[in-house]
């Protein structure tokens, strides 16, 4: 028996429940994070970092910082790409607020942080790659110069986290910074073992 290979498409419906439940997922992993004082990487790391520095809200931060890469997301890769982009920032935003008084977690070990933190967020970005949606800001940068000059994203990416943490260290105890990294590392590690296109028959 032979197996079709041409491409199969999500509908309308399949791709916006996968990006809600995958944007819960990501939310939920951030409000942990915040929970424990921890930070980790990206826009949401960036509007972490300055949630904690300046006493404003999480969720204004990251939507606010993500604005101006819609553009970028629109002139780079198209409406459908910046609307996706656009939808998962707003859900993400909208539900990491939601979840604090519902979720109200009055202590956590930063090492359940962590972990949780890797094992939420990471099966939340593994939803959104599936259904082309990221969480903005510097995912989307990295995107682009993978497709106008070669560099890989995932090397982007690093190279802003790793700026990220050495400003982090400035603001947290080191210990926090630690437990940051252990976070970083699970979430990589869940990517990493799990995402691969071919495993995907649909796109």
């Amino acid at each position: 028996m032979s197996v079709d290979p041409s491409p199969r498409r999500y509908t309308l419906f399949e791709d916006a429940q996968g990006l809600i439940l995958a944007s819960a997922q990501a939310a939920l992993g951030i409000h942990l994070l915040r929970a424990a004082g921890l930070v980790t990487g990206g826009t949401a790391g960036t509007a972490l970092i300055l949630s904690y520095a300046t006493g404003l809200n999480f969720s204004a931060l990251f939507f606010g910082l993500n604005i101006p890469f819609f553009a970028l997301a629109f002139r780079a890769r198209g409406p459908v790409f910046c609307a996706k982009s656009l939808v998962t920032v707003s859900f993400v935003s909208i539900l990491a607020e939601a979840l604090k008084p519902v979720l109200v977690l009055q202590t956590i070990h930063p090492a359940a942080a962590a972990l949780l933190f890797g094992v939420s967020a990471g099966v939340g970005l593994l939803g959104l790659f599936r259904h082309s949606g990221t969480l903005g800001g510097v995912s989307i940068v990295a995107l682009i110069v993978q497709d106008r000059y070669g560099w890989r994203a995932g090397h982007v990416q690093l190279a802003h986290d790793l700026i990220l943490f050495a400003i982090a260290s400035l603001i947290l105890p080191l210990d926090r910074i630690g437990w940051s990294l252990l976070g970083a590392v699970v979430l990589n590690f869940v990517i990493a073992f799990n995402h691969r296109r071919d495993w995907y028959i649909v796109s």
